[in-house]
């Protein structure tokens, strides 16, 4: 996760950087999370379609797969069913009139009926919201991961939801395409859940760490919550992506700011720097920076990620960094 020319000291403890693996939401308070249920098999077209006729379709995958460069985008956010318009939202209300939705949360109403209805799920508009602000319209590249959108909203306790997406930017999305909503388009290949306490529970508390479990899981938590709250953090920027990649795939991060509050040291700075050995691949260094609280002095550590392609990965493990003057 960072840079060859600066002298780097292995950083305390067992500096294994081991993968957080996440698949989709099971919504039972699971630690570890679970593949979800089948949804009954769709029809072969797979895609949203645009309400307008016409000649291209801004709102399918080819369309908006062909529509300029792409921008790789690793974003953390959550994600919600939209109607795109009235008529939608009435084959909505006709499909779920004959069945029995006494007891049932608006969201669970939502939920059963894309997994009974299909046609529902390749009809309504699919919109990725970061820190609660609408900031992408997205698009399945493929049924598998339609399926997933739709386990992506089974009804959850709010506010703690978290959905990881995978794609490539393309343009704008029409106006007709979401109810008059304008934001960039995705171009899904992945997206998995959990819910933030799931992610903190599936972390492994280093055994020389003398903190309590509560308190190991209130620290990964204030990392956690520090990436997602940084300024424009939606997930289109490689220092972005390398940030939310190490946010939900790395644990070493996790354990060593643990370590630090357990030397009397505050998380007090995150940044992303381009790296000096980027070349034929494009390397950025994650430095945090930890603060003693009694003698003010600073302590750094990096990880180099490599975000040259849509899925980064660690390029050098967790080390201390010393600034080059």
């Amino acid at each position: 996760m960072t840079d060859e020319n600066r002298r780097e000291v292995t950083a305390p403890s067992e500096a294994s950087t081991r993968v957080i693996t996440s698949t989709q939401r099971p919504r039972a308070g699971a630690a570890v999370l679970r593949s979800p249920r089948p949804i009954p098999a769709a029809r072969p077209q797979g895609m949203v379609l645009t309400q307008s006729g016409g000649g291209s379709c801004p709102t399918c995958a080819q369309g908006a797969e062909n529509a300029g460069p792409a921008v790789n985008v690793y974003a953390l956010g959550t994600l919600e069913m939209r109607f795109p318009s009235p008529g939608v939202e009435k084959e909505f209300r006709q499909c779920i009139a004959g069945g029995n939705t006494a007891n049932l949360t608006e969201s669970a109403v939502q939920h059963n009926a894309l997994r009974e209805f299909r046609h529902l799920a390749n009809e309504v508009c699919w919109v990725f919201r970061i820190e609660n602000v609408d900031t992408y319209v997205l698009i399945p590249r493929d049924n598998t991961v339609l399926d997933d959108f739709v386990n992506a909203v089974a009804p959850s306790e709010k506010k703690l939801d978290v959905d990881v997406i995978i794609g490539n930017r393309g343009p704008m999305a029409p106006a007709e395409m979401c109810n008059g909503l304008v934001v960039p388009i995705v171009l899904v290949d992945r997206i998995y859940s959990f819910q933030q306490p799931e992610l903190m529970g599936a972390l492994t508390k280093p055994e020389s760490l003398t903190m309590t479990d509560a308190e190991f899981a209130n620290s990964a938590a204030t990392l956690f919550e520090r990436i997602q709250q940084m300024a424009d953090n939606v997930g289109a920027t490689d220092e972005h992506r390398a940030l939310n990649y190490l946010s939900v795939r790395s644990e070493r991060i996790y354990a060593l700011t643990s370590e630090m509050y357990g030397k009397q040291c505050d998380l007090t700075d995150v940044q992303v720097a381009s790296s000096r050995l980027s070349g034929a691949r494009k390397l950025v260094d994650v430095i945090l920076s930890y603060t003693n609280r009694t003698t003010d002095v600073a302590e750094k550590y990096y990880v180099r990620v490599d975000v040259s392609e849509k899925y980064p990965f660690v390029d050098k493990a967790l080390a201390q960094y010393y600034d080059r003057h």
